[in-house]
């Protein structure tokens, strides 16, 4: 079942119509087009030529249609359908040249498997250009804010370029192994035309980026506020000593605060904070729009170990004093992370997974509503 036929017992279910060929086709054009419109139609005893009319006229209602065949007769359809599907084992080899795919095993229920597995691919297509889509809106944001705020940059273009290469790549491509939704087959075909990336899905990482960009800042922002700087000085940090001087109990000179190690403390909670923010998004996106408890990362191992790599590779880094190798902290500009900083990030950070788990519901919500408007529109008159 691939959830083109409503169930029995639904608006629609309970009034499937069949005809012959010749039956169908002696009625009035007009008369056969509001039947197709109304869909749930079975044809028997169909000749090769009533198959090319209803391909062409299916083809004429935007409707997107599948034609299997095994028979010399059925080529032309075959070749003229969306797809085509021919037999593997009975079918003859005209059938198989003129046909799109070939059922090797003549078993029906295997296209049903290969619908399942379309969808799965085209849901990870999805969250693979979401997930990265979302962390880059997170990036730009983080940026801009600073930028227009006239806040020190919270993160350097090594930084940038780490998140980039090593902590956005592998979560991104072990989303591609994700399972396919527990509803998956309950879904109703999507139209040929709907864009990969939907307005809602656009609206709805836009929010989760801005998110991603806010906490970055947040973070950067809280540490010197934390330290008696005023978001005013932080603000006008470049005329610090001229327009005003850091506050007695700081014990900082202004060199202190914005240079060197002063500004490499700030910035690695930033970077580390926007690293953990982008783990947990991984982790939230095993599925486009099943909740964390309904499709849990332990779905997909490769997911976890595309998360605790990277996330291992910043820990070393982070650490690397400590491991004999102080010049590589130092390369990228970070500095350890004390218990305290950590659970910082982790304040910032984690939210995100309530903020997409939110909007993740939100979705299954509009999904459902589309879905309602579209089973009365299918609903013929009576």
């Amino acid at each position: 079942d691939v959830n083109i036929l409503p169930p029995k017992g639904t608006p629609g279910g309970d009034n499937v119509k069949a005809f012959e060929g010749r039956e169908f086709f002696v009625k009035p054009e007009s008369e056969q087009l509001e039947l197709l419109k109304s869909g749930n139609i079975v044809f028997c005893r169909a000749e090769p030529s009533d198959k090319q009319k209803l391909v062409k006229m299916l083809q004429g209602l935007h409707e997107i249609p599948a034609m299997t065949g095994d028979g010399v007769n059925d080529a032309p359809a075959l070749q003229q359908a969306a797809i085509g599907i021919a037999m593997g084992i009975t079918g003859t080899e005209v059938s198989k040249e003129a046909a799109d795919m070939i059922l090797s095993d003549d078993n029906f229920a295997t296209i049903v498997d290969a619908v399942e597995e379309g969808r799965c691919i085209y849901a990870n297509m999805q969250a693979f250009i979401c997930f990265l889509i979302s962390c880059n809106i997170g990036e730009i944001c983080a940026i801009l804010i600073a930028t227009i705020a006239g806040f020190p940059e919270p993160l350097t273009a090594m930084h940038l370029l780490w998140v980039n290469l090593v902590t956005d790549g592998p979560p991104a491509t072990a989303l591609g192994f994700n399972p396919p939704d527990p509803d998956v087959m309950s879904q109703r075909p999507r139209p040929s035309d709907e864009p990969i990336m939907t307005r809602w899905l656009l609206t709805r990482y836009c929010l989760t980026g801005l998110y991603v960009g806010i906490a970055t800042v947040g973070v950067f922002v809280g540490h010197y506020m934390g330290i008696g700087v005023t978001l005013s000085e932080l603000s006008s940090w470049g005329k610090c000593g001229e327009l005003w001087t850091p506050a007695l109990d700081t014990m900082c000179s202004c060199d202190d605060l914005f240079q060197g190690a002063g500004r490499m403390l700030p910035q690695t909670l930033s970077l580390t904070t926007l690293v953990c923010m982008e783990m947990f998004k991984a982790l939230s996106a095993v599925s486009v729009n099943s909740s964390l408890i309904t499709v849990g990362p332990q779905k997909n191992p490769w997911l976890l170990l595309g998360v605790a790599v990277p996330f291992l590779l910043h820990i070393i880094v982070l650490y690397s004093g400590a491991l004999g190798v102080p010049a590589l902290g130092d390369s990228f500009g970070m500095v350890p992370l004390s218990l305290d900083n950590w659970i910082t990030v982790l304040r910032w950070s984690a939210p995100i997974i309530i903020v997409d788990e939110v909007l993740k519901a939100i979705g299954r919500w509009v999904n459902k509503n589309k879905e309602e408007e579209m089973k009365q529109s299918r609903v013929p008159s009576p």
